[in-house]
């Protein structure tokens, strides 16, 4: 006899819904969800329809990735039980989904609170863990540090003890004290309770929590390394990261892909940067990272909107506000309103004071700093940069470190006092010369003005300078004493301009015109053989403009309980992300049509990896460098780093 929904009870509905969940059937888990929260009600009994309603909303949450969808399960459940007597449900019902994703701490303070209480009251060791977890990160956000930390760390305590068996709720609340910790930087911490969250099992290798959780303490563990400006490190970490993710769970780890586009971002790979955050800036977390993609666009319009839209639903909160506040300041600026970047700095003054979390104070120095040179008080810039760094004097944080410098060396300079500015440039130079990390050309060039070198390295490096040399139909390839030469190829005229361009991305059509000429035709050889991008530049920009609408749309429908409009809202916003992600490659770069860019990918890299062998076969310790620092592609860099044995350079 085949059972049906109508042939058995509610509670063995939900025997059959988790095993479809665990079955990966999450449709069917849905179904047989929906159908026990029915019959539970129909049998009055609120409290297990309640928690069916809130399993619902994860469901759609986190396994199906319909964040509009979970919302009006979420809403059901509280509902139900709002009218109850105090009872353990209602504590579950508060806690249901992941504190990370409640954006105004005031909301979650007040939830973990009841949770907390509920926990105590009806003996549950698994719902205490979380109410500890998200309530403090909660007070964390709020700007109770010490006392949010302190709820994390009994909350890790517990979960290591071996009182909890739940690793559905061990996760969400790990994961919330991984959030904590990314928020203030509190790195030490993570790495004073990773190993014995290892050796509870609660991080590992297994499917599920597991993974999810180690994917994300590695996205804070790479957040680390770029803040100790070790970014290929980071990299490194970061890549790995996502790959164990994507085939553990693929689509459910947005962790590592946040902090990623966050490196993208420093390093100035953009379009890479938006491959990664298209369709995840849904996650309240992928917001600060979006802010600063569109600023480093120069799109200050944008910028300043996707700010304010989180803003408006984060409360009172004091730590994560700080960084789209810092955002808000340099776009303001880059518009040229210097008062509302001034209004914008002194409120993120006001949420960073007396905090004691060093890169927010530092940050908050530099951006008052900024405000100050803009209005045309060098005094003031240089004092603001002068307390950032008095701050900074005890912490972990020698990129942070380097960028004051760098900006105080800017501002005396541009004051007309040299040798204060030579003395910073010469402390920043020092710090950048121990570190993994890429430099904007304007700071690059603020360190050659002030006679620094901008490949300078730690003393003891054995660093040699490799050259290249054309002479006609010949190169010569030198390294100290030993010499080779080369007959001419592409690859190494394409070699050639990498090199004299540290750091700066060549397309492959670009090196194509270097050898071969521009045609004489006139005809663009980018749309030669091809359709064209399949999303020209204009139409990109009103389609990330329109996401951006869109997202507030779906916002003000769900607090409104509008849930069709929700719906509607969100429709379309899928589709809009769809069409921008059609028009991009791997990497993030725009995808042609057809096949012009892509013969030049193709050609560009056979010719440079051809090149690179012939110069590892003459020069093999130097040869070997260019092996690992060229990027090939559809867009080519030769990107030196601070630990190599050999620095490649063009002999004029």
């Amino acid at each position: 006899m085949t059972l049906t929904q109508e042939s058995v009870g509610p509670g063995a509905l939900l025997e059959l819904a988790n095993k479809a969940w665990a079955a990966g059937d999450y449709d069917g888990a849905v179904a047989q969800f929906s159908a026990a929260a029915r019959g539970f009600t129909a049998a009055g009994d609120n409290r297990q329809a309640a928690l069916a309603c809130a399993q619902i909303g994860d469901l759609f949450a986190y396994f199906i990735h319909n964040r509009v969808a979970a919302q009006p399960w979420y809403r059901r459940a509280t509902r139900l039980v709002e009218a109850e007597p105090p009872c353990i449900e209602q504590g579950w019902v508060a806690m249901a989904g992941l504190g990370c994703d409640v954006s105004d701490p005031a909301v979650l303070i007040e939830r973990s609170d009841l949770a907390l209480d509920r926990a105590r009251r009806f003996g549950s060791l698994d719902l205490e863990v979380k109410a500890l977890a998200d309530g403090g990160l909660a007070r964390v956000e709020a700007g109770r540090v010490a006392e949010g930390m302190a709820m994390l760390d009994e909350a890790m305590a517990l979960a290591c003890g071996g009182g909890t068996e739940d690793l559905g709720v061990m996760g969400k609340s790990v994961c919330s004290f991984f959030t904590a910790c990314y928020v203030t930087a509190d790195f030490e911490r993570v790495e004073t309770w990773s190993p014995l969250l290892r050796q509870r099992g609660i991080l590992g290798p297994g499917p599920g929590p597991q993974a999810y959780l180690n994917s994300h303490c590695s996205s804070v563990q790479g957040t680390l390394l770029c803040h100790l400006g070790r970014w290929s490190e980071a990299e490194d970490v970061l890549n790995q990261a996502f790959a164990d993710i994507e085939q553990a769970m693929p689509g459910a780890g947005w962790h590592p892909v946040i902090a990623l586009a966050e490196l993208r971002i420093l390093q100035g790979r953009l379009a890479e940067a938006e491959a990664l955050l298209l369709g995840r800036d849904d996650h309240f977390q992928a917001l600060v990272p979006t802010a600063r993609l569109y600023l480093a666009r120069g799109d200050h319009e944008l910028a300043c909107a996707t700010a304010r839209r989180a803003l408006r639903y984060m409360g009172d909160d004091r730590v994560r506000a700080a960084s789209l506040l810092g955002v808000l300041v340099e776009a303001e600026l880059g518009r040229g309103d210097v008062a509302k970047a001034a209004e914008s700095s002194a409120e993120l003054d006001v949420r960073t004071a007396g905090l004691g979390l060093p890169t927010l104070v530092a940050e908050s120095a530099r951006l008052r700093a900024h405000v100050r040179c803009a209005l045309g008080d060098g005094a003031g810039a240089v004092k603001a940069l002068q307390d950032g760094l008095d701050g900074l004097t005890d912490a972990r944080l020698p990129h942070l470190r380097a960028r004051l410098h760098l900006d105080l060396a800017r501002q005396l300079e541009s004051d007309g006092d040299r040798s204060a500015a030579v003395v910073e440039a010469r402390a920043a130079a020092a710090l950048l010369a121990r570190l993994d990390v890429e430099l904007a050309p304007e700071d690059r060039s603020l360190l050659g003005r002030l006679g620094m070198e901008t490949n300078a390295r730690e003393p003891g490096v054995d660093c040699r300078v490799a050259t290249l040399h054309r002479d006609g139909s010949w190169w010569t390839a030198t390294c100290g004493e030993t010499t080779a030469r080369l007959r001419h190829t592409k690859g190494l005229a394409y070699l050639a301009d990498l090199i004299a361009r540290p750091g700066a991305e060549r397309h492959a059509l670009d090196l194509v015109d270097l050898v071969e000429g521009v045609s004489e035709s006139g005809v663009d050889r980018r749309r030669l053989g091809d359709a064209g991008a399949l999303l020209d530049a204009r139409s990109r920009d009103a389609y990330r403009r329109r996401v951006a609408e869109l997202r507030d749309d779906v916002e003000e429908a769900l607090d409104a309980e509008d849930d069709d409009r929700a719906a509607a809202k969100q429709a379309e916003l899928d589709a809009l992300v769809a069409e921008l992600a059609r028009a991009f490659g791997l990497g993030g770069r725009e995808r042609k049509a057809s096949s012009a860019a892509e013969k030049a990918r193709l050609n560009v890299t056979r010719a440079l990896r051809a090149a690179i062998a012939t110069l590892r076969d003459a020069l093999p310790e130097s040869g070997a460098v260019l092996d690992r620092r060229v990027r090939t592609g559809l867009f080519c860099a030769y990107e030196p780093h601070p630990d190599d044995k050999a620095l490649w350079s063009i002999q004029s």
